[in-house]
């Protein structure tokens, strides 16, 4: 157990977020998942940076290139009560994602090998995407209205509101109307 799980209250949240690392370790001798090289490098790069972010959610959630999970698995995790699509085009992938929910035991996770702009189904209340290098606009028609697409990391974007996370790390949100 990490100490910053610790900060995360509901122990089965915490359960779940040992078993999505454990898995992420076991995969990433087979694909580039991350840099991260033990669990708890992985913990400090994908899950921390995270923690806060499930406060701004409401209504359904759409991941776009979910790729390693984070930011999707870890908050469909810390937000059992909303439903959540990852979207992820590339194979080996996909069936890390596939394989890291089912370890996981979280059942609020749908998860889509296409890319977001042949997705085809319902709007989200949230966009989230995380060193996709897409444009928020260019997710816009993945939004319900009033919709609002969380970006995690990168360089800043025009038209978004930075916003503070408890460990420090940063999230820039532009909501549409």
């Amino acid at each position: 157990m990490f100490q910053g799980l610790l900060s995360i209250t509901d122990e089965t949240a915490r359960e779940k977020l040992d078993r999505y690392l454990d898995c992420l370790q076991r995969w990433s001798g087979r694909i580039n998942l991350t840099g991260a090289e033990t669990s708890e490098a992985a913990f400090n790069t994908l899950i921390l940076p995270i923690l806060g972010a499930e406060a701004l959610l409401s209504g359904s959630v759409i991941d776009v290139g979910s790729g390693n999970g984070s930011p999707g698995l870890i908050l469909a995790t810390l937000r059992p009560d909303l439903e959540f699509t990852l979207l992820e085009p590339r194979a080996k992938r996909w069936a890390f994602l596939r394989e890291a929910v089912r370890a996981m035991g979280i059942e609020n996770v749908v998860v889509l090998r296409e890319r977001s702009d042949h997705y085809g189904g319902r709007p989200a209340n949230t966009v989230t995407m995380r060193a996709v290098g897409l444009d928020p606009g260019a997710l816009q028609p993945l939004l319900a209205p009033q919709g609002c697409v969380l970006v995690f990391g990168g360089p800043p974007l025009d038209h978004t509101e930075t916003i503070f996370l408890p460990a420090g790390s940063a999230l820039q949100r532009r909501c549409f109307t």
